[in-house]
């Protein structure tokens, strides 16, 4: 067995898995409020005393003694900052300006009924006056509860997320946030779900009525990301074909006789 291609299929594998997630980004990049996502990578000396007993990185552990088969994939990671903000003049359009979520309430095929969170404030109201996400579920108040406005009023929202018709407050935007964001995970393209033990605490967010949060991709960054991780994967190749070529020469060529 050549030790050298299961390390370079390896790295291959892990620059995949760098692209897969660089190109969700890239779709995303016009998605109201997506944060984009990474991969981690860590050096040699930094991961020895634990790859000894490692058993993870789908081949074997290796010992004191023993070569690595290759790369381990590393972790993904969300990065959570501040998106920049678009004016749409839509009173019912709401950004956060801060660290937190909407809580919405939503519904599976099943109808089983839960609450995710998002930063993806466009809204709007149902017929029966009810505010909503663009796919239909329920923003909720700080009670819980679905928030019903009279879509013939005129409607304001203040920066704590109060909703008021004329002189009276009608109802108040739920916005939560996380102890540690490590107890989130992605569901969908831009609501994010707790993970069994996760704390929340008050969000100091400010609430930013006739704006959207844009996502916080930066194109051109990706850009120069995705011909980094092509350049490594075809660094990876080339090695393969090497040790290809090599091989082929060893079995058909060396210890060949002369006629």
């Amino acid at each position: 067995m050549v030790k050298g291609l299961y390390t370079a299929y390896t790295g291959m594998r892990h620059q995949q898995n760098r692209m897969d997630i660089l190109s969700n980004n890239m779709a995303n990049s016009a998605t109201v409020g997506f944060k984009k996502e990474g991969a981690t990578n860590q050096a040699f000396k930094d991961v020895l005393a634990y790859r000894i007993k490692d058993t993870t990185d789908g081949w074997r552990s290796a010992g004191i003694g023993k070569m690595n088969l290759g790369v381990k994939i590393g972790e993904s990671y969300t990065d959570y900052s501040q998106g920049a903000f678009h004016a749409t003049d839509n009173v019912y359009d709401l950004a956060l300006g801060g660290n937190g979520f909407f809580a919405i309430e939503y519904k599976n095929k099943a109808g089983e009924i839960s609450t995710k969170y998002t930063r993806d404030g466009s809204f709007t109201l149902t017929a029966a006056g009810e505010l909503v996400t663009k796919d239909g579920d329920f923003v909720l108040d700080t009670n819980g509860k679905h928030i019903r406005i009279d879509p013939m009023k005129e409607t304001a929202i203040d920066d704590l997320g109060n909703i008021s018709q004329g002189n009276g407050i009608l109802a108040k935007i739920r916005v939560v946030d996380f102890e540690d964001y490590n107890y989130l995970e992605h569901f969908g393209e831009n609501m994010y779900q707790p993970v069994e033990g996760y704390q929340l605490k008050a969000s100091d967010a400010k609430i930013f009525s006739g704006y959207q949060e844009q996502s916080n991709v930066t194109v051109v960054s990706e850009m120069v990301e995705l011909i980094s991780i092509s350049r490594a994967y075809e660094s990876n190749q080339k090695v393969i074909q090497t040790i290809d070529g090599s091989l082929e020469i060893a079995a058909n060529q060396l210890g060949k006789l002369n006629g």
